[in-house]
């Protein structure tokens, strides 16, 4: 081919490449490529599998015959009644655990308990590390979902941290209960031992089950039972992150961090008023305080303003107990403990948080200060979700009730919604007497009150996508 014909074709071939409409390749997607921020908006379904997983196991256990005092085995709605409860570190029962489960069934039940208060993630990582001596970065973005640290670079050490408070709290805890029942109620070492494991275990983690059919009422007037129990609920109610800044800053208040003090400050005034708010309404109820003395009643009442953030213990009545009360209590168990803790209910930090805002509005403040801090918004937005979601949740599962069970009152079906929401525990006695959808009813708010926090937490934490444009904007009326 002449050189002259080449150059020709050639340029032919480039004016007709160079006339053809271009390609465009796809643009990158303008969500975060980041390993972190894939792995973290898959947490939570892991998280809620890992549950699963672990009710299911407890399930299978408490079905064997072996858990069960008497022949046969539990019925399947026992079992998996008692291991949600359990796993969720609620303290609900449709069967008495001293009486119906025996020593191994209560053993299934207190590890449940103990894997739930701990986080089933967070325990599994445990052993990943004691195993593997290594962390990977799925199960640090886990752990530190359920422990609510803030990074994931140092996850080992923040979980071996947890794990060492949880033991050395609860040996202590139950040290105090084994000698006050050996030495005070004749109970043998053995028997006094595995009592006080027990309880401490069950407090510290906020579960409130109980080797006592009463719970806790036979011990109602006895401060060496109620206050080391008291402490093992508070401890474990602040949280881990506030717990590691007072051993570090006690002596230093003003570095403590805004959550620390939040936490401190909400802890003590819910105790102090929901004391006084129990004294003042069943000091005379001869069914509850009425017969105690001053400082019994005292005892009494602070043991259940304290119980009622999220244990699950009752040195009272709670079915006696005035409808007023109850109400109380509902506004208690609401609330819960503070946050990366093993207290249940929508947080402290949640509701202060929300205080603060309605402050502002009223005020007419530009921009929410709390402790000296502005508030950021994705904070506001945070609380507002959560407490709007609960609500709807615990007024849907009221109803429910109400159409399953129209001869309970609207002031009990409420007092079991929240009390299973907030995985509290604490009942008027109607938990057994409901039907099997009933319970069923129960088996969810349990589960969705122990994980939806965690669920919604972790949506929220991934980065949104980038908005590439903004509508404009336009103000309905309020109010």
């Amino acid at each position: 081919m002449p050189l002259e014909e080449a150059l020709l074709r050639a340029r032919v071939r480039r004016l007709t490449h160079a006339s053809r409409p271009r390609r465009r390749r796809p643009r990158a997607s303008r969500r975060s490529t980041d390993p972190r921020e894939v792995t973290a908006a898959r947490t939570a379904q892991l998280i809620i599998g890992a549950f699963a997983t672990a009710l299911v196991a407890g399930t299978v256990l408490l079905l064997l015959p072996v858990a069960r005092v008497g022949p046969g085995g539990a019925s399947f709605m026992e079992a998996f009644f008692t291991a949600t409860s359990a796993i969720c570190v609620t303290g609900l029962i449709v069967v008495d655990t001293p009486t119906y489960w025996t020593p191994f069934g209560q053993a299934v039940v207190l590890a449940l308990i103990q894997i739930g208060g701990f986080g089933v993630m967070s325990f599994a990582t445990v052993l990943g590390i004691l195993l593997a001596r290594r962390l990977g970065l799925t199960a640090r973005i886990m752990s530190s979902t359920e422990t609510k640290s803030p990074g994931y670079g140092d996850m080992r050490r923040v979980l071996l941290r947890v794990l060492v408070t949880t033991l050395v709290i609860e040996t202590l805890v139950a040290a105090a209960l084994a000698l006050r029942f050996a030495a005070g109620y004749g109970y043998g070492a053995g028997q006094a031992v595995w009592h006080g494991v027990f309880h401490a275990v069950s407090a510290f983690n906020n579960a409130g089950f109980a080797l006592y059919t009463l719970s806790i009422m036979d011990f109602a007037t006895d401060p060496w039972i109620n206050l080391p129990l008291i402490a093992a609920v508070i401890l474990g109610g602040l949280g881990f992150p506030v717990l590691y800044e007072l051993r570090r800053e006690w002596r230093r208040p003003r570095r403590w961090s805004m959550n620390t003090r939040i936490v401190l400050f909400a802890t003590v005034v819910l105790l102090a008023a929901g004391t006084v708010f129990l004294c003042a309404v069943e000091w005379a109820n001869p069914a509850t305080l009425g017969p105690m003395r001053a400082d019994e009643k005292l005892l009494a009442g602070f043991f259940q303003s304290t119980i009622a953030r999220t244990a699950g213990f009752n040195s009272i009545d709670i079915s006696a107990m005035h409808p007023v009360s109850w109400l109380g209590l509902d506004l208690l168990m609401l609330v819960g403990g503070g946050p990366a803790g093993t207290a249940g209910g929508l947080k402290v930090t949640t509701f202060v948080v929300l205080g603060f805002i309605a402050y502002t509005e009223v005020t007419g403040g530009a921009a929410v200060n709390v402790l000296g801090r502005r508030l950021s918004r994705s904070v506001q937005r945070q609380a507002t979700t959560v407490v709007v979601l609960a609500l709807g949740a615990v007024a849907t599962a009221t109803m429910v009730l109400m159409l399953l069970h129209e001869d309970i009152g609207l002031d009990r079906l409420l007092f079991e919604v929240i009390s299973a929401f907030a995985t509290v525990g604490l009942s008027t006695g109607i938990t057994a007497a409901l039907s099997p959808a009933g319970q069923g009813v129960l088996i969810a708010l349990m589960f969705l009150g122990r994980l939806g926090p965690i669920t919604v937490a972790t949506a929220m934490a991934a980065r949104p996508r980038r908005a590439l444009y903004e509508l404009p904007k336009e103000r309905p009326l309020i109010g």
